[in-house]
């Protein structure tokens, strides 16, 4: 299969092909617009086909989208047209509903209960510090509310005389608790222990990276001299994460600088998550084609469902037999492959709703305290994912069971 008919395959498996009349509607795989193509398979108004008057992956994704059985009995000719319409699923509004009508107050007992398997940090001078489990507490809190510190106070004052705090710190309290580098660790311990409850339910898994942008810009010495292009680009981070293809919950987490590469961090988000779930399924992007990482996920007793670049070939010299196989399966059993590849875009959901709702954008100026915020929205997002599982579901999420 070539390069173009297994784009025109992934186009027809992952986006919306309409028909109107002797046209079809083919949307750009970019997602920067639509083309048009006649239905009978001959043109198309894209560039690569103006070009090159090559069958261009749009042409391969009508193809694919309406398949054509053509029998001859020697007096009739039969034309059978099968449409494949992309599989739905329904929504369970009451469970929904429940869900979002009462996720606040669910969203504060969740992170309560996470933030009491929080040890206390001894002191033996000085003026007592603030809780550690309240100052976690009011770091996620204060995230999850999307607004100011100022303003924020007043939903942790209620939080406190709810007795899900021993005290309401200042809002500049709660800034230089995210400034604090020993905080990391503490919250990607909360979003592994948040994930625990769905450990009977999630199988498949897949993996991505998205950005989160600051308020900092690049420094202006360095626009100006060595890299002008950049003058206007703001600074952000990257965030790595492993989610559970089912119910969006986000089993492992990684924050890099914005242009770290994605493959490094793939063994480790793979490891983690395997101390936790049994893994049937990993799905990733050809970001993440190497041996290292076919081998990795096979050494966990799972399926890895990564395809492969353009260039790439068979040879075990670059991934040993463990690649030598997949790309045989890739290659032979592309529309199978597929099927299972294609439960990858549920990561991009994953950023999607972490971002539509807690934002895109970090609001502290350094590095540490960006971090901490960022893992916090992570945070956050799980609590809401367990929420949602509780009314569909019908689990009671309980943390620290080991404990």
């Amino acid at each position: 299969m070539e390069a173009r008919e297994q784009k025109g395959l992934e186009i027809a498996a992952k986006s919306r092909l309409t028909r109107n009349g002797d046209f079809w509607i083919v949307p750009s795989q970019a997602g920067k617009g639509k083309y048009t193509v006649d239905a009978k398979g001959k043109h198309c108004t894209c560039p690569d086909f103006e070009e090159r008057r090559l069958t261009c992956k749009h042409l391969f994704a009508v193809s694919f989208t309406i398949q054509r059985e053509y029998t001859d009995d020697g007096q009739t000719q039969t034309i059978t047209e099968t449409l494949v319409v992309k599989k739905t699923y329904k929504q369970e509004w009451s469970a929904y509903n429940g869900a979002q009508t009462h996720e606040k107050e669910r969203f504060l007992q969740l992170l309560a209960d996470l933030c009491k398997g929080i040890e206390a940090s001894t002191q033996k001078t000085g003026r007592p510090r603030l809780p550690l489990a309240d100052m976690v507490f009011a770091s996620a809190f204060k995230v999850y509310s999307t607004v100011s510190g100022r303003r924020f106070m007043c939903d942790l004052r209620d939080a406190q005389s709810k007795g899900y705090l021993s005290k309401a710190a200042h809002y500049n309290s709660i800034s230089r608790y995210l400034e604090n580098p020993g905080l990391t660790p503490i919250l990607k311990t909360l979003v592994e222990q948040s994930s625990l409850p769905l450990q009977a339910i999630e199988r498949d898994f897949a993996v991505d990276s998205s950005g989160f942008s600051t308020s900092r810009f690049i420094q202006w010495m360095r626009a100006k001299y060595t890299e002008p292009h950049l003058i206007q680009q703001r600074q952000f981070i990257k965030c790595h994460i492993m989610c559970g293809v089912k119910t969006n919950i986000i089993t492992a987490v990684e924050i890099t600088e914005g242009h770290s590469g994605d493959s490094p961090q793939f063994v480790g988000l793979l490891e983690t998550t395997a101390q936790n779930f049994v893994m049937n399924e990993v799905s990733a992007d050809k970001a993440y084609s190497s041996g290292k990482n076919l081998k990795a996920v096979c050494a966990k007793a799972a399926a890895p469902y990564i395809p492969f670049k353009s260039n790439a070939t068979g040879s075990e010299q670059f991934g040993g037999s463990v690649w030598k196989r997949m790309f045989h399966f890739y290659s032979y059993n592309t529309e199978q492959f597929m099927e299972h590849y294609h439960k990858r875009s549920n990561v991009e959901t994953t950023f999607s709703m972490i971002k539509a709702k807690f934002g895109n954008h970090l609001r502290i100026k350094t590095k540490p305290a960006q971090i901490n915020e960022a893992l916090c929205k992570v945070l956050c997002h799980n609590i809401c994912c367990l929420i949602q599982s509780t009314f569909e579901l019908g689990i009671e999420p309980t943390f620290w069971a080991e404990s």
